[in-house]
């Protein structure tokens, strides 16, 4: 269910447990069966109106794990696209303004404002680029991200800044800080307390007013079976589908409100 959400930088942030990092291939690979399992029924899902969908991996990721979730928008009627970047290993300048013109290529082509849909990692760059091209961003979607500024949530930290430094090269130029911060277009943050990578705490978007359109929409997943998940797909689906400016947030209907839970997010 649809909680407003507290912040959570006034904890101490610690990585999820070892357990349920262990567990994340086995009950990936489960909802992965289930997307396919249930990929007929999906064509049920409120339908789209052709705008433009940026879908980001994760970290360590490719478009490869974004495809069948790519491929369903596409038969939802969204223009969708990949980044087309490769791995999202290294994040540097250059992979900053590459993602940049990815935003304004999928705004050309699509004439009109773009939604952005972010795995993990991919998440955080949604935002980010949502806060800096908010005029070509009508909405961002976050799946599992460590929308923090603290890598303690997450126990990838490690791996991340052997790979690209405490300091990467964006954050010297004044960029990715205040991640907490959502962009100013409406912003659902969707998060589970069983993540095996991303402490689920790390992901709950506060609500800094009472105007601010954000919300964190809880499943049941795994950290690396989010973007397949039938329940998140369902949850993509209703948000991308709403007419641009009508923005509300999101509310579980009839037999689908068995799927996302309504704990409190603190």
């Amino acid at each position: 269910m649809t909680q407003s959400g507290t912040s959570a930088t006034t904890r101490t942030a610690r990585p999820p447990s070892r357990l349920l990092t262990l567990a994340e291939p086995t009950r990936a690979l489960v909802e992965l069966a289930s997307f396919f399992a249930l990929r007929p029924a999906m064509s049920l899902l409120p339908r789209g109106d052709g705008h433009g969908v940026l879908v980001l991996p994760g970290f360590m990721a490719s478009d490869g794990s974004t495809k069948p979730m790519r491929s369903l928008l596409t038969s939802l009627n969204y223009e969708v696209q990949g980044w087309d970047l490769g791995r999202n290993v290294r994040i540097d300048n250059e992979r900053v303004d590459a993602m940049k013109l990815c935003v304004e290529a999928l705004h050309e082509r699509s004439g009109g404002k773009i939604s952005i849909v972010g795995w993990s990692l991919g998440g955080v760059f949604a935002r980010e680029l949502a806060k800096m091209m908010p005029e070509k961003v009508r909405m961002v979607i976050s799946l599992g991200s460590p929308i923090s500024d603290d890598r303690g949530h997450t126990n990838a930290a490690r791996l991340f800044e052997w790979l690209n430094g405490k300091t990467p090269e964006p954050v010297e130029r004044g960029m990715f800080t205040g991640l907490h911060v959502a962009p100013p277009v409406p912003t659902t943050s969707i998060l589970t307390k069983t993540d095996g990578v991303v402490a689920w705490r790390g992901s709950v978007q506060a609500r800094m007013h009472e105007a601010a359109q954000t919300e964190n929409i809880e499943v049941h997943a795994s950290h690396c079976g989010l973007g397949v998940n039938p329940a998140v797909m369902l949850a993509i689906a209703d948000r991308l589908a709403q007419p641009e400016g009508t923005w509300q947030p999101f509310k579980a209907k009839g037999l689908a409100r068995a799927v996302f839970p309504q704990s409190r997010l603190h």
